[in-house]
C-alpha cells in the first residue's frame, strides 16, 4: 500500500508525553478538570517519575510515528523521589546528543517541569509544542548507513 506525503497543510502532529505521576501528569489532570483548551494532538504516558525516563522509549515513540515528545516532571528541588528530575535532565541532555547523530532536530524533544497546580501551564505547553512541530513538519529519520 503506498503512502502518500503529507503536505503542510495537512500535516497534524503526533506528540508523545511521558509525564511524571506527582506533578506534570497531575497538572495535566487540572488543565482537563478546568477546561483549559488545547489541541487532542497529544498521548499521555504516565510515569511514576520523569527520571525513569529511558533514551529507549523515547526514540522508540520517534521511530514508530511520533512527530516530537514532551517529557515533564516535578520542578527541580521538588522531585517526590528526590533527585529524579536531575536524572531525567541528564538523560535529555545524552538523548539530544543520540538525537543529531540519527539527523533529527533536537527540537523534536522538550523537557519541562510543570507542578500539580499548574494546569494552564500544560496547555499552553502543549498550544506552544503544537505549533512549533506543525511548523517543523513530519519527523524524518536518516537511519542508513551513509558512509
Amino acid at each position: 500500500m503506498a503512502q502518500q506525503a503529507v503536505t503542510q497543510q495537512d500535516f497534524e502532529p503526533r506528540i508523545v508525553a511521558f509525564l511524571c505521576h506527582w506533578c506534570t501528569y497531575t497538572g495535566a489532570d487540572l488543565a482537563g478538570t478546568t477546561r483549559q483548551q488545547y489541541p487532542p494532538n497529544i498521548r499521555v504516558v504516565h510515569l511514576m517519575c520523569s527520571g525513569a525516563i529511558d533514551v529507549v522509549y523515547v526514540l522508540k515513540a520517534l521511530m514508530d510515528g511520533a512527530d516530537a515528545v514532551l517529557i515533564g516532571g516535578c520542578h527541580p528541588g521538588d522531585c517526590h523521589y528526590q533527585s529524579g528530575n536531575y536524572k531525567a535532565r541528564r538523560r535529555v541532555a545524552i538523548l539530544r546528543n543520540i538525537l543529531t547523530q540519527f539527523g533529527v532536530s533536537q527540537d523534536r524533544v522538550w523537557l519541562k517541569w510543570i507542578s500539580a497546580s499548574e494546569g494552564r501551564l500544560f496547555a499552553e505547553t502543549i498550544n506552544e509544542m503544537t505549533d512549533a512541530v506543525r511548523e517543523m513538519g513530519p519527523v524524518e529519520f536518516k537511519l542508513g548507513w551513509d558512509v
